[in-house]
């Protein structure tokens, strides 16, 4: 058995169930997919078994990627990149109407979620995200506003995307077994009517100047933003005096188009 390396988040989903569940969602047959973070192959050998056109895996242990190149050796339609998801160029990487699977490591799952949100090219080039995240990060994706978990990664995904499905997974289907439940989520790429922004970074960073002063009233935030507040407020109908998760996405999004028009 490979021992998991804390620094990597790893902690390898061995439960037959689960694996069998996140496979069912992703209809692979013949489709190209991605798999990020395979770890010990548990998912790769699901997914092979459901003949997808290509598979493409990124993982960034060393010791890992070759245990999975000898494991998969006789499939000619996969690729496996030893590389920092992070750091990897995906977007250029994937084909047309890919899936995208992943068990994240818990340390970096919303980062990765973030640059999945923020390719250059919208609709992307994938269909469809399967992502498992620890549960506390998935209440702050899923989370709406006026609630204790909303904040920015709901924000961010609710311009882009479109959750479908989700469920939990005990901490018993993972080796090592974690402190912490898990999530599936399922979530599309969509055109966002309420969203005209034409950066998604500024939102990113307007929605983090926001929560970063979380229980405090947004006018300090709007004053560092615009060189009018007021008139600004007025003009959006937002009230100055409310608290950030008192905002909606499409608040949020209104104010980046005023900050954007003014810069």
């Amino acid at each position: 058995m490979i021992k998991p390396k804390k620094s990597l988040g790893q902690n390898f989903l061995i439960d037959n169930n689960i694996l069998n569940k996140i496979v069912q969602l992703a209809e692979i047959n013949n489709c190209d997919i991605v798999e990020i973070g395979p770890g010990t192959g548990n998912l790769t050998k699901k997914i092979i078994e459901q003949k997808p056109k290509k598979l493409i895996l990124i993982e960034k242990d060393h010791k890992l990627t070759t245990n999975l190149k000898n494991e998969f050796k006789e499939y000619n339609n996969l690729k496996i990149f030893n590389e920092d998801i992070l750091k990897f160029d995906l977007e250029e990487k994937i084909k047309k109407n890919s899936i995208i699977i992943g068990n994240l490591p818990y340390n970096i799952s919303s980062q990765i979620l973030v640059k999945l949100i923020k390719f250059k090219e919208w609709l992307p080039k994938y269909k469809k995200l399967i992502l498992m995240f620890q549960k506390e990060v998935a209440d702050k994706i899923i989370a709406k506003y006026n609630s204790s978990h909303y904040g920015r990664l709901s924000i961010l995904t609710a311009a882009r995307l479109k959750i479908t499905k989700h469920f939990n997974v005990s901490p018993n289907s993972f080796y090592p077994i974690p402190k912490v439940k898990s999530t599936v989520l399922v979530l599309e790429p969509i055109i966002n009517k309420d969203f005209k922004v034409k950066n998604i970074k500024n939102l990113e960073n307007i929605s983090h100047i926001f929560f970063s002063r979380k229980r405090k009233m947004i006018n300090k935030a709007f004053n560092k933003l615009f060189k009018n507040p007021l008139e600004v407020a007025e003009k959006i109908n937002i009230n100055l005096n409310l608290r950030p998760s008192a905002l909606s996405e499409r608040e949020y999004f209104k104010i980046t188009e005023s900050f954007e028009k003014q810069i």
